[in-house]
């Protein structure tokens, strides 16, 4: 199991803390860079810069994705620990110690945070060994490490809120609803994490369409929530509005080899759907990686429950 220490800048952290609805934010870095430091569920520290180079709060990581401030904005509003776009720009545009133009729309990578916790001034916490106050970005830990076992334990506990001892030896991550094998809970995203990895898997187009205007493209869910689906990326598919609804209505579904099905009850209640049936059998837009692609035992559960197959 590891963790993962992130160097932030205390002002974010003062407004943030000042928001605590805000249990999804954003830790954004000003350059879009990958970040693959932990996987989904795994604990995430904030540590302020130096003069107050302190543990002050974390949560538990949520995904990433590489999106335009514009976008960032868009899904997460002030969870960005902003006011404005307008001061969320600023923000990114003195860490790159160059202004951004008015007509820039800068890309930045975005580490979505859950379930957040910040620790009020009394109760901050002194960084872990081996972290220098000059580190700019932050440093991954391994919790299986003797040397630092009980420092995490106790920063994990403060989260979570119980002082029960966890095997830090093992892979671990922050339990939560779950469909299915108990197992898949780590691949569990929060909400805006959830749309923002959908948009990045499938390149910004819609997986039916191909259409790629961006404002009519949803994150779709193959088993919705209240169903006993979750935020996680192979139970979703990016669709444009239209064909979301169609989707969740089941005049359309992807079978298990990813290709489209379109109902027949498309034509027969509404004499239409000509631009449906043409691409029907066809593939479907897919994500590159596999691990990304949609679930086939959600796709099936689509089909057997929602899909009109007649």
């Amino acid at each position: 199991m590891r963790a993962y220490v992130g160097v932030t800048d205390e002002r974010w952290y003062r407004f943030l803390a000042a928001r605590p609805h805000l249990n999804e934010i954003n830790f954004w870095r000003p350059s879009g860079g990958a970040f693959r430091a932990l996987t989904i569920g795994e604990p995430f520290f904030f540590k302020a810069h130096y003069p107050l180079n302190r543990i002050i709060g974390g949560g538990f990581f949520s995904g990433f994705a590489t999106l335009r401030i514009s976008e960032a904005w868009e899904l997460l509003g002030e969870a960005n620990g902003a006011a404005t776009v307008a001061d969320m720009r600023r923000s990114v545009g003195r860490y790159r110690k160059q202004a951004i133009g008015s007509d820039e729309d800068p890309v930045i990578g975005c580490i979505f945070i859950r379930d957040v916790t910040y620790f009020p001034d009394e109760a901050t916490v002194a960084p872990p060994q081996g972290l220098a106050s000059n580190v700019v970005q932050g440093k991954t830990y391994d919790l299986a490490d003797p040397q630092t076992q009980d420092y995490f334990q106790l920063l994990i506990h403060r989260l979570i809120g119980t002082a029960v001892d966890l095997d830090l030896s093992e892979p671990w991550h922050r339990p939560g609803p779950v469909y299915g094998d108990p197992r898949l809970a780590p691949q569990r995203l929060g909400q805006q994490a959830f749309k923002a990895v959908v948009l990045g898997a499938y390149g910004r187009r819609c997986a039916v369409t191909g259409n790629k205007v961006a404002p009519v493209l949803q994150a779709a869910h193959i088993r919705p929530l209240p169903k006993g689906g979750q935020h996680r990326l192979d139970n979703g598919l990016l669709l444009k509005s239209d064909v979301h609804t169609l989707f969740d209505r089941g005049y359309l579904g992807v079978d298990p080899r990813y290709r489209l099905l379109v109902s027949p009850r498309l034509r027969s209640e509404f004499g239409n759907g000509d631009q449906f049936y043409a691409k029907a059998g066809e593939l479907i837009t897919l994500p590159e990686r596999r691990a990304d692609r949609p679930n086939r035992e959600f796709l099936e559960w689509h089909l057997d429950t929602v899909f009109k197959a007649a």
